[in-house]
């Protein structure tokens, strides 16, 4: 893994953050999320859409996502939102 390299992208006013690894951006999905929905809580509204899709139209959400470390709001690095 290259040095990672954590920022935070601005998108409707909602902050996302953001890691490069490889040579390419990874972002927050439930960052992305509350941004797209202004959901009060982001990480179920995820939860939620990934049975939904797998019920409706068999596609499984999280076997295209990675979790890497990204700062969390408290200033702790955690793998999972």
């Amino acid at each position: 893994m290259t040095k990672e390299l954590a920022k935070i992208a601005v998108f409707k006013g909602g902050k996302i953050r953001k890691i490069r690894v490889g040579g390419a951006w990874w972002f927050s999905v439930t960052d992305v999320v509350a941004a797209l929905t202004s959901s009060d809580n982001p990480r179920d509204y995820w939860y939620k859409m990934k049975i939904r899709e797998k019920d409706e139209a068999g596609v499984e959400l999280s076997t295209n996502c990675r979790q890497f470390k990204l700062t969390a709001p408290d200033g702790k690095k955690r793998g999972r939102y």
